[in-house]
């Protein structure tokens, strides 16, 4: 099979906008390869799909392998279920983890479990020790669906987009104890909450939409969320996700980057000519 490379949009709040993902598909390249991939692809994240036994999906962001990506496994349903009405069962490359696949309307969702963590300490200094100068409004927590995270409370919107994450430590406390970086988040007076997540190196871009971290806090608060991330990044997201106790969905849009360069173009091409007419007296 001839590699094929699809790059999508996910969780949008809007068409046009969301988190970059590229989907690959006939891809035999090594780890190292698919690593190096990642690296220059220009992308937050990769996802290649081998379809040996079933279907794996095997996830990079440009600086490590992954066990579990949303936004790229979003990217990759809707890759899927255009020849496939699902919902579609599929397999993790690292772990094994077992994720459902299935459309809704024009979204798509991802359906999986909460998984269990280790007990860990929490201190009380360590949040300022990870980004200085948070205030909580909750305890720090741990939750996962797969890939596990430290959640933070803070007490608005304006907190939360001033926080500056101390990454180096993060990432040091993280690979120390098998988190994968922090997932800052608050309550918005609409109701919907708003999140960032800091779990990239040191100089590199900070995630618009992080699928995982929206998954473990649906665990923590055991309830169905709508949740705003990435607006102040130029790319706002959306992420949906319905709890159901033992399990959980969590899903958005899913653009072809293609289509949201017609749109746009098309778009731009009803200005020019409604211009035009308004010009003309």
């Amino acid at each position: 099979m001839t590699p094929h490379r699809t790059e999508l949009l996910c969780f949008g709040a809007r068409p046009g906008q969301g988190n970059a993902a590229l989907v690959l598909r006939g891809d035999r390249s090594s780890v190292d390869e698919r690593q190096a991939l990642a690296r220059s692809s220009g992308v937050g994240a990769c996802v290649f799909l081998d379809t040996d036994d079933g279907v794996t999906l095997d996830f990079y962001y440009p600086h490590a392998r992954s066990p579990l990506c949303l936004h790229a496994t979003l990217a990759a349903a809707r890759v899927l279920l255009e020849t496939a009405p699902g919902p579609l069962s599929v397999r993790t490359a690292l772990g094994g983890q077992r994720l459902v696949l299935q459309r809704q309307d024009d979204d798509v969702y991802v359906e999986l479990v909460p998984l269990p963590t280790a007990p860990l300490p929490l201190p009380d200094d360590l949040p300022a020790h990870l980004v200085p100068g948070i205030a909580l409004v909750a305890p720090p927590a741990v939750a996962s669906v797969g890939s596990p995270k430290l959640l933070l409370q803070v007490a608005d919107p304006a907190r939360l987009q001033a926080l500056q994450p101390d990454l180096a430590t993060i990432q040091a406390w993280g690979k120390a104890h098998g988190i994968n970086g922090v997932y800052a988040w608050c309550e918005r007076p609409d109701g919907a909450l708003e999140g960032r997540n800091f779990n990239h190196p040191p100089g590199g871009k900070e995630d618009s939409a992080t699928g995982v971290a929206a998954g473990a806090l649906t665990v923590l608060l055991g309830k169905s969320l709508q949740i705003f991330q990435g607006a102040s990044l130029g790319q706002p997201c959306l992420i949906r996700t319905v709890w159901h106790g033992d399990r959980l969905l969590v899903g958005g849009a899913a653009e072809y980057v293609q289509e949201a360069a017609s749109r746009l173009s098309a778009q731009r091409r009803q200005s020019i000519l409604a211009s035009g007419r308004h010009g003309c007296k």
